[in-house]
C-alpha cells in the first residue's frame, strides 16, 4: 500500500507511539522517554493518541518488538484509522520493512521524526542544505523499502532481477551524487564562514548550548537585548545566530546555536558539525539546563556528550539553571524514613546537593520572570574580562 493510499484510509496526522523497555530500565524513565516522543510529534505537527510499550531484553532484530505486540498495535491502527506509528529508537532498513508489511502504515522512527522536524524548522540554503545531506544519507539505505511495490515487475524465471531492483540501483546513484554535492556546497560555505568568524578579530566568544527546548533563546534576548526566534518547542532555533554584547564597556559575541537531545541522529550531529564551529571556538559556554525538569541531570550528561562528540568537551563552562519558577518538588511526610530523593528536594536543597559541590561556576535563574538576570550579566561580565585581560594585557583600562 502507497501512501497515498494510506492516507485515502487513515490519518497521518495522529499517531501511537510505540517503545520497548530494556533491563535496567523503569517504567518512570520509559514514560519520561515517550513524553519526550510525544513532544517531537506534537513539533512535527502529529497528534499522539496512545502509547505501546513491552520489555524486552533487546530488541527484537526483525520487528524491534515482539510479533504479538505488533498485532495489537495493528488492531488499534486499523480499528481507529491511525496512519502513523513512531518508534521511539532508529530502526535498521530490514525491521522498518518488516514492521510496514505488519501494521500497513507509515512507519516513522524516532531519527526519522527529527529530521522531519528540522525539515520543517530550517530556514537558510545552510540550515536547508544540511538537513537535506542528513536526509540523503538517513534514506539511502532504506531505498529497497521504497520500492516494494516495483516487486511485481521483476523479470521471468531464470531472472536475479528486473526493472524494480535497475531503478533501485538507479536512485541510489542519483542519491550518491546528490550527496557528494551537498557535501561540496557545505564546504564551500564553510570557507565563507571561517572568513567570517575571521573577520570578528579576537573579540571574546560565548556560546549557548544545552537541551533543546530549555530556554537557550530567551536567554539571548535578554543578555544581548534582541530578538531571536524564541519558542516552546522543540529546535526552535536550527541556524546559529551571533550578536555582539557590551557589558560595561566589554564587548564579546555571543552565540546562541541547535540545541541538543537524547539520541541525537549521527546524521544530523555529522551535518552540523560545521554549523557548530561556533561552539568548538568560543572562549566560554553557557551551558543552559531546565531545572525543572524531572530528567535535567541525564540532560546535562547528553549536552556533554554531545560536546565531546563536536570536540568541544574541553571548553570552560557557566552552568544557567534556568526556569526555577517552574521548579516543583513533593513534600516528605515527616514519618517517612526512607532516603529523601531529588523529588523531594526544596531548590535550595538541590542547591546544596551534587551542584555545589560540582566546582562549576552556576546561576538560577528564570528567563521567562526575568529572575536573576542582572546577577546573570554581572557574572558573565566577569568570566568575560578575566579572558579578555589575559587576551589583552595592556588593555585592563577598560574596566
Amino acid at each position: 500500500m502507497t501512501e497515498n493510499e494510506i492516507a485515502e484510509e487513515r490519518d497521518l496526522d495522529k499517531a501511537v507511539l510505540a517503545s520497548v523497555i530494556r533491563d535496567r530500565q523503569d517504567e518512570a524513565q520509559v514514560t519520561e522517554y515517550l513524553d519526550e516522543l510525544e513532544f517531537l510529534a506534537t513539533t512535527a505537527g502529529i497528534e499522539s493518541v496512545k502509547r505501546f510499550t513491552q520489555k524486552l531484553t533487546t530488541p527484537n532484530s526483525r520487528l524491534y518488538m515482539g510479533p504479538g505486540k505488533l498485532e495489537e498495535i495493528s488492531g488499534f491502527v486499523g480499528e481507529n484509522g491511525i496512519g502513523t506509528v513512531i518508534f521511539d529508537d532508529e530502526l535498521s532498513p530490514s525491521q522498518t520493512r518488516n514492521i510496514e508489511k505488519m501494521l500497513q502504515c507509515r512507519i516513522l522512527d524516532r531519527t526519522n521524526l527529527i529530521l522531519n522536524i528540522f525539515v520543517q524548522r530550517a530556514r537558510t540554503a545552510y540550515a536547508k542544505t544540511q538537513v537535506q545531506l542528513a536526509q540523503y544519507e538517513y534514506m539511502l539505505p532504506r531505498l529497497t523499502g521504497l520500492w516494494t511495490h516495483l516487486e511485481r515487475q521483476r523479470g521471468g524465471t531464470g531472472t536475479r532481477g528486473g526493472a524494480g531492483e535497475r531503478e533501485i540501483e538507479t536512485d541510489r546513484r542519483v542519491i550518491r551524487n546528490r550527496i557528494s554535492k551537498l557535501k561540496e556546497e557545505l564546504k564551500k560555505i564553510d570557507r565563507q564562514m571561517a572568513v567570517q568568524r575571521g573577520n570578528r578579530g579576537n573579540m571574546v566568544r560565548v556560546a549557548l548550548v544545552g537541551y533543546t527546548n530549555v530556554g537557550k533563546s530567551t536567554i539571548m534576548n535578554l543578555v544581548s537585548k534582541s530578538e531571536v526566534f524564541a519558542e516552546n518547542k522543540l529546535f526552535a532555533t536550527l541556524d546559529t545566530t551571533v550578536r555582539k554584547v557590551v557589558l560595561d564597556n566589554l564587548p564579546f559575541l555571543l552565540s546562541d546555536t541547535v540545541g541538543f537531545i537524547r539520541k541525537l541522529p549521527t546524521q544530523l550531529v555529522e551535518s552540523f558539525k560545521s554549523t557548530l564551529d561556533e561552539v568548538r571556538e568560543a572562549d566560554l559556554l553557557l551551558h543552559v539546563v531546565d531545572i525543572s525538569h524531572p530528567n535535567f541531570e541525564e540532560h546535562i550528561e547528553v549536552v556533554k556528550q554531545t560536546l565531546q562528540e563536536i570536540g568541544a568537551g574541553d571548553k570552560p563552562v557557566f552552568l544557567v539553571f534556568n526556569k526555577i519558577d517552574a521548579y516543583s518538588f513533593v513534600h516528605k511526610d515527616e514519618d517517612d524514613l526512607t532516603p529523601a530523593t531529588k523529588e523531594n528536594m526544596t531548590l535550595d536543597e538541590l542547591k546544596q546537593s551534587w551542584i555545589a559541590k560540582a566546582n562549576t561556576p552556576c546561576i538560577f535563574i528564570s528567563a521567562r520572570e526575568k529572575i536573576n538576570i542582572d546577577k546573570l550579566r554581572r557574572d558573565l561580565y566577569v568570566m568575560v574580562r578575566e579572558i579578555h585581560s589575559g587576551r589583552y594585557p595592556f588593555n585592563n583600562f577598560l574596566y
